[in-house]
């Protein structure tokens, strides 16, 4: 029985998990909000996540305990879900769903949209070039960030990369003063004590007042996960694309997301595909990444970092090696360098940027950085090498050369990896890389030219010219 005004149903056949299925529906769409009645009064939302004929297969956001299929009417809204979007929505708050959880009034809005943004058109894009300053020398030397990029954090449990974002988002910097810089935070099952970290970083830095955060915490919904970076990346899009600024969207931790696609799947009795996950995950997560980039002929951009929590530190885990073929690269944290005390623990051997080439040089960070680069990366390799060697025949059965390059990779790890929460300027890593190059002679510096040896190298605490 249905009213045709209003399309209220009262057909529900089975109540099966996070999962109702509604009989005799006509007219539906796929991913449609609906409003769910309960017999004590009491309202729930949901979305349409299947259509088979007449059935309609509806995620439930909450439990499901109390839904009884002969007493529950369904209403559907003719329409997806939506945000409603206004410059007043910098410094806001929101739940997973979209809701404010900050205490202040619902956005006026400007325009409203759907949440389920695509993919930029290939045509239409414009290559990302421009250097993004993040403050974390092992990133901005050796793995530049460039605006319109994504570029995933790999991690693992127990490493701390919720303060390595931190540290980003509450340091990070366009090179052009006059440009408008904007943040936009998506947590997905994150802990009440991880959403309160986030929230006083961005009160303590000052960094609220041009971000906007949503945050899905552990205990709610599993479908409002799978909306939280949609709710955020449409933010991201009006801010750049709208409004013209710079916006740096963190996503974290994708592990969640994806598990919750994995959990949605199987309530649906989906065949599943590598570990369980389903089959489309990798185009579920393209539907993501892919909203990243910049535009011909819009002045914003919307660079992407994705945290990944890679299960057992298995960077071959079906999440993140989806994750590496969609993105432009990864910057990997390492558990033994986090033993060590150093922080932030990067692994500057796989970590990757491959747009890096695009956003350095000669009037965007220095001349010489695409040489210093490759230098250090080579000494850096060759050092852990040694290392390995030394742990099986010890140091005294190294050459003279071989210990100085142990020395570098100590000094190197100690000195440039370690920062602590420290936010260095790309000069300052830079002249510490130079500074580290005098570990070894001067004949090494196989990667770097002649003349830029003659401009930068240090002598004696200063340049030689």
């Amino acid at each position: 029985m249905k009213n045709l005004l209003t399309k209220e149903y009262k057909t529900v056949s089975t109540v099966k998990g996070p999962l109702i299925f509604v009989s005799d529906v006509r007219g539906a769409a796929l991913g449609e909000m609906v409003g769910i009645k309960l017999e004590n009064g009491e309202t729930r939302s949901g979305q349409i996540i299947e259509l088979n004929r007449k059935t309609a297969v509806i995620q439930v956001f909450g439990f499901t305990d109390s839904i009884s299929p002969d007493t529950t009417s369904v209403v559907f809204r003719e329409q997806s879900a939506r945000i409603n979007l206004s410059p007043l929505i910098l410094g806001r708050v929101f739940s997973g769903a979209g809701e404010p959880i900050d205490g202040g009034d619902p956005i006026a809005p400007r325009i409203r949209r759907d949440i389920h943004g695509t993919a930029i058109n290939p045509v239409r894009r414009e290559s990302p070039r421009d250097f993004i300053q993040t403050g974390i020398s092992t990133i901005d030397g050796m793995n530049t960030l460039v605006r319109g990029q994504k570029l995933p954090i790999f991690s693992g449990a127990g490493l701390p990369a919720n303060e390595i974002v931190s540290h980003i988002v509450t340091g990070a910097k366009v090179s052009r003063a006059e440009e408008t810089f904007a943040i936009v935070f998506a947590g997905m099952g994150i802990t009440a004590r991880e959403a309160e970290f986030f929230r006083n970083a961005f009160d303590s830095s000052g960094a609220r007042e041009h971000s906007v955060a949503f945050l899905n915490l552990a205990e709610d919904p599993v479908i409002e996960r799978l909306l939280t970076p949609r709710y955020a990346l449409t933010v991201a899009e009006y801010l750049a694309f709208d409004l013209g600024m710079q916006v740096l969207v963190v996503l974290t931790d994708m592990t969640h997301y994806c598990n919750a696609l994995r959990e949605v799947a199987s309530s649906r009795e989906e065949i599943p595909g590598r570990r369980g996950y389903p089959g489309y995950m990798y185009t579920d997560l393209a539907s993501i990444y892919e909203r990243a980039g910049r535009i011909k002929g819009k002045a914003g951009s919307i660079t992407q970092l994705p945290v990944v929590t890679m299960p057992d530190d298995d960077i071959t885990h079906p999440i993140a090696d989806l994750t590496g073929y969609i993105t432009e690269g990864q910057i990997v944290l390492d558990r033994g360098l986090h033993r060590k005390g150093v922080f932030p623990p990067i692994n500057v051997l796989p970590s990757l940027s491959r747009l890096m080439n695009q956003g350095i040089g000669d009037g965007k960070t220095r001349e010489d950085h695409r040489q210093w680069a490759d230098q250090l990366y080579m000494f850096y390799a060759r050092g852990i090498e040694q290392r390995k060697v030394a742990a099986i025949i010890g140091e005294e059965g190294l050459t003279e050369l071989d210990r100085e390059y142990l020395k570098f990779t100590d000094e190197f790890e100690s000195r440039f990896v370690h920062q602590g929460m420290y936010s260095r300027a790309i000069e300052e890593t830079m002249e510490l890389g130079w500074r580290l190059f005098e570990t070894l002679p001067e004949t090494e510096l196989v990667r770097i030219s002649r003349e830029m040896i003659a401009k930068y190298r240090v002598k004696h605490g200063e340049h030689k010219t």
